[in-house]
């Protein structure tokens, strides 16, 4: 689950990161007052969406009075900003971050993330800030310096000191850099973070470290245990399939194809979709819709894959151990009924009670085509897609 700036920036002033003084606010009135607050000097003017590349989008703003941040805040609030992170579908903007001008002699990158070969929190930095980690990673990749934190251990202060170092800084700002990495960490770990950003970490005019722009996301699967941050979930950011699915207990993940995918278990379901690759074919979507599904759980699965207007066929992929197949085979033949499936659905079924699932797919007198193998499924729902969506 990812959380806008303000709330990283929240997080992390908590844990003792220097973030700059601002404020939040939802209409242009507010805005305003926020520049007041602040001083009614300059102000930045920051939409809050769920992806970087926000400023050469357009969606940050220097002003240089109240009247001018009123006015920005005009042209942003409601609109749509496009990205290179967003695709062409973009963020709607719902709120801003009125932040004081911060006087930048330096900028840096500070990153904390979890790598996967080591099995430790990495922490990922750079002299040079201001850049997208993948951008700098292929332009300046001698510029990114990594460091392991050995999980029994934590954060040791001499690592901190040496990451300071290496990042060309000296006197009072190594030991400003030792409270930031430190901030970060015990945010990364108290929270089960899987990502923390800082970008740019700044160095000001004065010498100060300030944490001008920061990102977080964290594990879905721990928010059980971590209510302050499961709240600060922002629905309109998500996409609303996603949200949607989400709420019923599903796992779904929207692609740019136009096979839709209901699959149970996440290994079987990425098979599905290498399989629908090769076929010739392209997915429109991940679905795993877990163990024990009802049929009322399968009929809430179709609903959600036919939510998205590119989907021209569905592929039904279930191996049953937890799950039953004539469960299943009644979930799809209730979603005919109900949901009023209008594109042709290819079922393979696999597993407990394989047999029975059979028989009621085959007796519903419904146009649903029966597999044996994944490989004929995939063949077929390539197949069964109409000319134009193949084109």
């Amino acid at each position: 689950m990812d959380i806008h700036e303000h709330q990283s920036k929240d997080i992390l002033a908590g844990f003792g990161m220097p973030v700059p003084r601002g404020g939040i606010a939802f209409t242009p009135e507010q805005a305003a007052f926020r520049c007041r607050e602040l001083g009614g000097g300059p102000c930045v003017v920051k939409a809050q969406v769920h992806s970087g590349g926000r400023g050469e989008a357009g969606g940050v703003k220097v002003c240089r009075s109240e009247a001018e941040v009123r006015e920005a805040a005009q042209r942003l609030l409601g609109t749509t900003l496009v990205t290179k992170q967003t695709g062409a579908g973009g963020r709607q903007i719902h709120r801003l971050w009125i932040e004081e001008v911060s006087d930048i002699a330096r900028e840096l990158y500070l990153g904390f993330v979890l790598d996967r070969t080591s099995e430790r929190i990495m922490i990922v930095a750079s002299a040079h800030g201001g850049m997208e980690i993948e951008d700098l990673a292929e332009d300046d990749p001698e510029s990114l310096v990594r460091m392991v934190i050995d999980p029994a251990v934590g954060l040791a202060e001499y690592q901190a000191r040496e990451l300071a170092f290496k990042l060309g800084l000296g006197g009072t700002q190594t030991a400003q850099m030792v409270t930031a990495l430190r901030a970060c960490y015990r945010a990364y770990r108290d929270l089960d973070a899987t990502m923390v950003e800082i970008n740019p970490l700044v160095v000001t005019g004065d010498g100060r470290l300030v944490a001008l722009d920061a990102k977080m996301s964290f594990d879905t699967n721990a928010l059980f245990r971590r209510p302050e941050v499961a709240a600060l979930r922002d629905p309109g950011q998500e996409d609303p399939r996603e949200s949607a699915a989400r709420d019923n207990g599903l796992s779904y993940v929207g692609l740019d194809g136009d096979i839709g995918c209901i699959i149970n278990g996440a290994g079987l379901a990425m098979a599905t979709m290498d399989m629908i690759e090769l076929a010739g074919g392209a997915p429109a979507n991940f679905l795993d819709i877990g163990g024990g599904a009802s049929p009322e759980r399968v009929c809430t699965a179709f609903r959600t894959v036919l939510s998205d207007p590119k989907v021209s066929v569905i592929l039904v992929n279930i191996f049953a151990g937890i799950n039953r197949c004539d469960w299943i085979a009644e979930g799809v033949v209730q979603a005919f009924r109900e949901v009023g499936v209008r594109v042709p659905v290819i079922v393979r079924l696999a597993g407990t009670n394989v047999e029975a699932g059979r028989r009621i797919i085959e007796t519903s007198g419904l146009p649903i085509h029966s597999a044996d193998t994944l490989a004929s499924a995939a063949d077929a729902a390539v197949r069964a897609r109409p000319q134009t969506a193949a084109a």
